[in-house]
């Protein structure tokens, strides 16, 4: 009984939809989205991509050290392990990469300085709008496949 493979840049509900049908002829309905949905998330995660653009790296990097250096209540926890990812040159999955494609509905704020508001240092940390444009477009990139 072999377990479907997930298609590059395949969506989750669409894995899941062709899967599950295939592995009940072998197993009962639950069993069958437990592994499908394990196979997906697991081979997404093989999937990643560190190709943004130095100034993304950057402007995370300018974020951490203002903070280190002055404090901040701004942003979450999310957003400040978003900031490391990218100070950091790590990879990202398509997951992390749609969440700061849709980071951009706080654009109006990218422009607040660091010393009047939480929207400037967010924005630099999620990426800035090198990171941001570059996520967008990769997303639209990862789903063409």
């Amino acid at each position: 009984m072999p377990i479907p493979k997930v298609k590059k840049g395949e969506q989750q509900r669409d894995y899941i939809l062709r899967c599950v049908p295939e592995l009940m002829q072998y197993h009962k309905r639950d069993e069958a989205l437990a592994i499908c949905y394990d196979t997906y998330r697991k081979n997404v995660e093989l999937e990643s991509y560190s190709d943004y653009p130095q100034s993304a790296t950057n402007n995370a990097k300018r974020a951490i050290a203002y903070k280190e250096k002055n404090g901040s209540k701004c942003g979450t926890t999310v957003g400040w392990t978003r900031a490391r990812q990218l100070a950091n040159r790590e990879s990202l999955t398509r997951d992390t990469i749609a969440r700061m494609a849709s980071f951009k509905r706080h654009q109006q704020n990218k422009d607040v300085p660091y010393t009047e508001g939480c929207g400037g240092i967010m924005w630099d940390a999620w990426g800035g709008s090198a990171g941001i444009n570059w996520a967008i477009s990769k997303l639209k990139q990862i789903d063409k496949k």
